[in-house]
């Protein structure tokens, strides 16, 4: 059963209401903004609380028990506050989103609804419409570790072990040539081995895309690098960017690549699923008594 703060249940008791919604949108990045469904503009604790602001939310499903409930929220691609090139450059996904029950007589953040995360975000007859997901979403994420050949730390973190804070695995140029928005050329990628950077993370210092990372699909010899997305703000000539080395989670790039092979977290000698279908025959042993990880 849901509380509310004094004030709100007497108004909402006394049969004559003077309540709105009041959502409060924060991105990674930290930038956050306040929308309103009233129509004027609320000001409370310090921050405008837009009215208008192309923003509406559906019905939120709730529900007893450990159920992910969710809903939805739309606005409008026209909305000076929320820019379509921002939703297509995922600035907003991940995004916190809390929703407030306000008495705009004398508005206040103590009818806290709910808190969900942002989800899916689709363009729809020019809108945007983004899926919400309550906290609880976070207990459907894996947890612990799973078996499996590949290795299941991340490049650079405390479980590899491999310092990603300069070269050869972190490099600093610009950009000498782009078609703008897919493929790029970093002169000073251009000695490094070819597929280093490939899985890797391209994060952008200047320019259009400033503050920005794009992910690495390929990285070609001569320091061409290949997105696996096309970026919404256009790349330049002489942006300056940063590259960070990739993995393909396999134990012979482990060892051959980075020398890491005692800090391997995969089992690069687990049997196939289809191992159980097989039957034993004689002769068809292939372990020889030599150690397997050399």
């Amino acid at each position: 059963m849901r509380m509310l703060p004094p004030v709100l249940a007497a108004g909402l008791a006394s049969g004559v209401t003077t309540h709105c919604r009041c959502w409060l949108l924060t991105r990674p990045d930290g930038f956050a903004l306040g929308l309103t469904d009233h129509d004027r503009d609320l000001v409370i604790d310090g921050r405008t609380f837009e009215a208008q602001g192309g923003f509406e939310a559906s019905a939120t499903e709730a529900g007893a028990g450990m159920a992910v409930t969710g809903g939805e929220v739309a606005g409008s691609l026209s909305s000076a506050r929320i820019l379509p090139e921002e939703i297509e450059a995922g600035l907003y996904d991940g995004a916190e989103l809390r929703t407030y029950l306000v008495d705009w007589s004398a508005p206040a953040l103590d009818g806290l609804i709910e808190v969900a995360t942002l989800g899916e975000i689709r363009r729809l007859d020019g809108r945007f419409v983004a899926e919400t997901r309550s906290a609880l979403h976070a207990y459907d994420q894996a947890r612990g570790r799973l078996f499996a050949a590949a290795c299941d730390a991340e490049l650079g973190d405390t479980r590899c072990g491999i310092g990603l804070g300069g070269p050869p695995y972190r490099l600093d140029g610009v950009i000498g040539e782009t078609d703008g928005s897919l493929t790029l050329a970093v002169p000073a990628l251009a000695g490094s081995a070819t597929g280093l950077f490939t899985r890797g993370l391209l994060h952008f210092i200047s320019g259009a895309n400033a503050g920005g990372s794009a992910l690495i699909k390929e990285h070609r010899p001569g320091g061409v690098l290949v997105l696996w997305q096309p970026l919404v703000r256009a790349m330049a000539l002489g942006d300056s960017v940063t590259a960070r080395a990739g993995c393909d989670k396999r134990f012979a790039t482990c060892r051959d690549r980075f020398g890491n092979a005692v800090n391997f977290r995969g089992f690069p000698h687990i049997p196939a699923p289809d191992f159980v279908l097989t039957y034993a025959r004689t002769g068809e042993g292939r372990h020889l008594g030599r150690p397997l990880v050399a």
